[in-house]
């Protein structure tokens, strides 16, 4: 054969195998078209039966339905209700009591018996028509009563507490300050305020508008708020320290900011004589003296303070303040450190000589300055070491003459 055959018959061969494997793919891809078009039907023949079973249940129920008639069984439990009213009635009657209705009980009546309109006189029992018909009238009445209405007052409203109460404070705390300037501080505040409403605001407090409210010049507690921090309170107090010779009186003289509440004790002597005082003013006015900041220094009109210890005080810049005869209460910082001194130490020991005592005293004023909280410092510590506020660490005591003083802390890391 030669090869132009050969080629043919090959390509004939390849060909006829072409057409079977093309006749098998298109009868594989008929046969599952065909499955899942039967399927579809099958689901389409399904949802057609479930249409009608739920057509069938709906008639049904809408059959049960019909057979009951609304209207006919609202009207038994009209009737019921009407006889179970009656017999209601005829029990309170033989009472002798009356029905009380309450306002509210009249209201909802009346809506209600206006409503049935011309078949009031067959449906209302419980009272008659014609009083339902007032309940009414009355109803619509007090709609149009002003009288009944909530009471406007007259006028603007009052102004609110708390910003009176600022303007008060403003006039207390400022005595020269007018009304113009405080309704002026109230507007930097956020507060508008008018002048004349201030005004009227101080006057009701029998407080001076214009701003003049210290005819008699600075009050003694304005003078030591303004000048707190450069005044230094000197006082003596004594303790009885038991001597060879017996009981022997000493007196304390010592020195408080007002501001910081720092404690200088000046000296401690059973004679404070002139002499001993002028040189402790020495002392504590120097170049290296411990009154820091010191412009005023009051003390009372105790005749331990001589008139040389005025004049020092005077001539180093620190100008004595006396205070009026019996008026502790001028120099209350003092007396309050002297009660601390003596409730919180001191009538706890018996000192036995003059050595004793200032070791007592000195520990003491340790404690009052770094361990011992204030309240006029916002209950802090006047000199409070570094552990102080921490959160975490080791809580620790530390104790002063014998256990007496604690002072609690937490160790630092």
């Amino acid at each position: 054969m030669s090869s132009t055959h050969v080629l043919i018959r090959q390509f004939v061969v390849i060909f006829m195998i072409f057409m079977i494997f093309k006749k098998l793919a298109c009868s594989l891809f008929f046969s599952r078209s065909l499955v899942a078009f039967r399927q579809i039907k099958n689901n389409i023949e399904r949802l057609k039966k479930m249409k009608r079973d739920v057509r069938v249940a709906m008639v049904m129920l809408l059959s049960q339905l019909l057979k009951v008639d609304i209207n006919k069984q609202v009207e038994l439990e009209n009737e019921y209700l009407r006889e179970e009213l009656q017999t209601f009635k005829a029990q309170f009657k033989q009472t002798g009591k009356r029905l009380i209705f309450t306002d509210e009980q009249r209201k909802i009546l009346a809506i209600k018996g206006k409503a049935l309109g011309k078949r009031m006189r067959d449906v209302v029992t419980i009272v008659r028509p014609e009083t339902i018909l007032k309940w009414y009238r009355n109803l619509v009445a007090a709609k149009f009563d002003s009288a009944k209405s909530p009471k406007r007052k007259v006028g603007r409203p009052r102004t609110p507490i708390d910003i009176a109460r600022l303007v008060l404070l403003f006039a207390r705390e400022n005595s020269s300050w007018g009304y113009t300037r405080i309704s002026g501080t109230l507007g930097n505040l956020g507060h508008k305020l008018s002048s004349t409403t201030v005004a009227n605001i101080m006057k009701r407090n029998g407080l001076n508008p214009s701003g003049d409210r210290t005819p008699r010049g600075m009050s003694w507690a304005e003078f030591i708020r303004i000048h707190k921090e450069v005044i230094w309170g000197s006082d003596f107090f004594s303790v009885e320290v038991l001597t060879f010779s017996g009981l022997v009186t000493f007196y304390v003289l010592f020195f408080i900011n007002l501001k910081t509440k720092k404690i200088v004790i000046g000296g401690i002597s059973d004679h404070p004589d002139g002499e001993w005082m002028a040189q402790i003013a020495r002392n504590v006015t120097g170049w290296d003296g411990k009154l820091e900041n010191a412009k005023y220094i009051i003390h009372d009109n105790d005749k331990k303070y001589p008139p040389q210890f005025n004049k020092i005080m005077d001539g180093s810049g620190v100008k004595p303040v006396k205070l009026p005869i019996m008026s502790p209460n001028l120099n209350a910082y003092s007396e309050r450190w002297v009660r601390s001194i003596k409730e919180d130490c001191l009538k706890y020991f018996i000192p036995f000589g003059e050595k004793s005592l200032k070791r007592i005293v000195s520990s003491y004023v340790e404690h009052f300055h770094e361990e011992r909280n204030h309240q006029g410092l916002g209950n802090a510590i006047p000199f409070p070491a570094e552990h102080v506020g921490l959160t975490s660490g080791k809580i620790k005591t530390k104790k002063r003459m014998g256990g007496l003083l604690k002072y609690y802390y937490r160790e630092v890391a």
